[in-house]
């Protein structure tokens, strides 16, 4: 079996230092202040507690995506030693980047004709995008070869649910994607959306939820509903935030509450600078591994 490496986008939104432990090498999105550009590199560059505070202050930061130059800088070295790479890409829903990874890979399979890249769309974000890479990690250092942990990444994949709310709408209204209206009633009446990410790995409204606590109850609700095995889920938690330790701190608590036989505590990671720079502060999302994603998911 030729050895291969397990690679990732920063997007991923897990600690630099679980990247380094599991031994999976990650290539950086980019995020803009004006003119300063930043590199998305787990707040390696910009602590995480001041990118929030510099959008909360009324910053409204850009992204952009890994193109395909640096990949071929990126996937390059691995294959002159002699490496096969699986890499697991950003939702194809989200950013042009598993495209550019695409196009890359084309560029030097004609340079390496002997060596195989694979690559696969995680149609997911975050922590949520970050639990299939942990998943896959694991089946690799269990020894499966390249293609049986391909194969396993692409069956796996939608079965990867993503649940965010998000309490702070300030950063919608200023980057226009709610109306002044909207704010103005959601912030009157505390109604905060509740999302996941559809089958095509696009970021979808789902319930409308008045109050926080109602919220949190709801999200963890959905847990109940799709998680694999239910109440009796036995598989890892992931959870992020953007600047509210406190909300995915009670999120926590209900699901380690709710599912006794969790694979571990829940893992709380911060929403890094990309994902962040489109949600603002106040986002918790939860990701679980449950029935197959679907299009539409049926209120309770």
């Amino acid at each position: 079996m030729n050895p291969y490496v397990l690679t990732c986008c920063s997007t991923a939104d897990l600690p630099h230092s679980y990247f380094e432990q599991r031994k999976i090498p990650y290539v950086c999105f980019h995020f803009l202040f004006g003119e300063e550009v930043y590199s998305d590199d787990l707040g390696q560059s910009m602590p995480f507690d001041q990118f929030y505070a510099r959008i909360s202050a009324g910053a409204m930061p850009t992204t952009s995506l890994v193109n395909v130059d640096e990949f071929i800088t990126f996937f390059e070295p691995f294959l002159k030693e002699g490496k096969d790479i699986l890499h697991i890409s950003f939702s194809s829903g989200l950013s042009g980047t598993y495209g550019s990874a695409k196009l890359a890979a084309e560029d030097l399979l004609a340079r390496y004709p002997k060596r195989t890249i694979k690559l696969v769309d995680s149609l997911g974000a975050s922590s949520g995008y970050g639990l299939l890479v942990d998943a896959v990690a694991d089946k690799r250092d269990g020894g499966a070869t390249l293609e049986e942990a391909y194969a396993f990444a692409e069956k796996t994949k939608l079965h990867v649910h993503h649940w965010f709310f998000s309490g702070d709408l300030s950063h919608y209204k200023r980057g226009g994607r709610i109306s002044a209206a909207s704010f103005f009633v959601g912030s009157m009446l505390s109604i905060i959306p509740l999302m996941n990410m559809d089958a095509l790995g696009h970021l979808t409204p789902r319930y409308k939820i008045i109050g926080k606590k109602r919220v949190i109850r709801e999200i963890v609700k959905q847990m109940e509903l799709h998680a694999e095995k239910g109440l009796a889920y036995d598989q890892k938690c992931f959870l992020s935030h953007s600047a509210c330790f406190e909300d995915a701190r009670a999120v926590a608590d209900l699901v380690e509450a709710t599912f006794p036989h969790l694979n571990g505590k829940v893992m709380i990671n911060s929403v890094g600078t990309v994902v962040g720079s489109h949600t603002g502060p106040g986002t918790v999302a939860l990701f679980f591994f449950g029935d197959l994603r679907e299009d539409k998911v049926k209120a309770d």
